[in-house]
């Protein structure tokens, strides 16, 4: 499925509303793959190493975490099973159990972050997006460097992400919200 088309005027809005780039990314295969990407014209001197169409650590970033987090347990012990938990940063997760916490954190709460895990520069706050059977088939992020805004400025921006990953979502006919709640606490089933 080309998520581009149904997700491009939502990211575009999501970028003019926050002022930092944002990306679509989404399992293919065995890896996470950025499919668009909005890059923030403010910072024209400051680029973000991420390109369409790479793939995107799935330990060690905000996308490939959010995607994780969602996928049924068996899908994603296959893909755990080939990962090399190499230390890209003093903030990368190298254990299992611990990603393992990371993801069952991000799954009752309905976003994921990266904290520098991959390049100790960048920040990232990510969000699902699901399909019409409420499958997480995608996400959606905000990323910065950390001299533009760090971990809990890019926080501050979850309302919007959160609702631009349900807008897409609704795209794709996911009838119900995705519940999340930004300050990370579960989300409510009510």
């Amino acid at each position: 499925m080309d998520l581009r088309q149904p997700a491009a005027a939502h990211l575009r809005a999501l970028q003019r509303e926050t002022g930092h780039t944002v990306h679509l990314a989404q399992l293919t295969g065995d890896e996470i793959i950025y499919i668009d990407k909005v890059d923030s014209p403010a910072f024209d001197a400051v680029k973000l190493p991420s390109r369409v169409g790479r793939a995107v650590s799935i330990y060690a970033s905000a996308v490939g975490k959010t995607i994780l987090a969602y996928l049924p347990r068996q899908e994603r012990d296959r893909l755990l099973s080939h990962v090399v938990f190499e230390k890209f940063t003093d903030t990368t997760f190298t254990d299992h159990d611990a990603l393992e916490a990371e993801l069952a954190r991000i799954h009752d709460c309905g976003w994921a972050m990266d904290n520098g895990e991959h390049d100790a520069y960048v920040m990232c706050v990510a969000a699902p997006i699901r399909d019409s059977r409420g499958q997480v088939i995608a996400a959606a992020s905000i990323t910065a460097i950390e001299v533009i805004a760090n971990l809990d400025q890019l926080k501050s921006n979850l309302p919007l992400l959160l609702d631009t990953a349900n807008k897409i979502s609704y795209e794709l006919g996911y009838a119900s919200p995705a519940l999340a709640s930004p300050d990370g606490e579960s989300r409510s089933t009510t």
